[in-house]
């Protein structure tokens, strides 16, 4: 059982939690990032997300996509934050990619579907 344990301990200890990014956290523009976003994913399933109060790097966002609604207050990075299992990365003035993880509920798998975002407002 020691061998597992020292094979667990220096695992752990030469592991890279290093964040993805390097880049520090700057401040956006908020009309940039501010109002609804809406699209369809490949699989025809509607979305709309919420961006509001943006104050520096930091904004409040609502998700809906048929039952799925989402509330959280959000970081924005490199042009993008997430929210849930979706990403929203800002591809230029109005327009938004957006990528979520679903789970198949009957055997457990998990696709990424991803959209284009308009911004309306």
């Amino acid at each position: 059982m020691s061998d597992i344990y020292s094979i667990l301990q220096s695992s752990y200890a030469t592991a890279s939690f290093s964040p993805s990014s390097n880049t520090p956290y700057v401040n956006v523009d908020p009309a940039s990032y501010q109002g609804t976003w809406s699209g369809t994913y490949s699989n025809n399933q509607k979305f709309s997300i919420q961006v509001s109060n943006v104050d520096g790097f930091r904004a409040q966002v609502k998700y809906q996509s048929g039952a799925t609604v989402s509330y959280q207050n959000v970081l924005i990075k490199d042009s993008s934050f997430r929210i849930g299992d979706t990403k929203f990365t800002l591809a230029q003035q109005g327009q938004a990619q957006i990528r979520t993880a679903v789970t198949s509920p009957v055997d457990g798998s998990v696709s990424l579907v991803t959209a284009m975002a308009t911004q309306n407002g």
